[in-house]
């Protein structure tokens, strides 16, 4: 079966009770079952991980290089996670990153991911539904078998 592998950063663990006034209501296994539902008639299956340390989010991007793409919310990994970068830049298939919140509405340190010019494309600001779009984009990016 090909898995799409779900990643997200420190704090995000806590969503549905993390500042749900910026963050949303949705918590990470509704964000998770949301995906896993998009994904489902393609027959993927979600490996989803959340992690508050850098090093074992580098680890998951390693051990995962067969994954057929990757959902990255690094949360505030995209500001100053360059071993994080290294290890998505070596990362051999499409990913998106997606953040909740729009985060060039927010605090000026907010303002630059140094991950995203990697990636495959950004979603930002749409809340829990930016995973599902990024999960629609990568259906889409990803030619079905044939």
């Amino acid at each position: 079966m090909t898995t799409l592998l779900l990643l997200n950063g420190p704090n995000l663990g806590i969503l549905g009770r993390r500042q749900p006034e910026v963050y949303g209501t949705a918590t990470l296994a509704d964000i998770e079952a949301a995906v896993a539902a998009r994904i489902s008639d393609r027959g993927w299956k979600l490996v989803s991980v959340q992690r508050e340390s850098e090093g074992e989010l580098i680890h998951t991007i390693q051990d995962n290089y067969d994954s057929i793409g990757a959902i990255v919310n690094p949360g505030a990994l995209m500001m100053y996670g360059w071993s994080l970068r290294d290890a998505l830049a070596n990362y051999p298939n499409p990913w998106i990153e997606v953040h909740l919140s729009n985060v060039w509405a927010r605090e000026s340190f907010r303002h630059e991911s140094i991950l995203s010019a990697l990636a495959r494309g950004v979603i930002v600001g749409l809340g829990a539904l930016g995973y599902e779009l990024a999960a629609q984009a990568l259906l889409d990016l990803v030619p079905a078998p044939s």
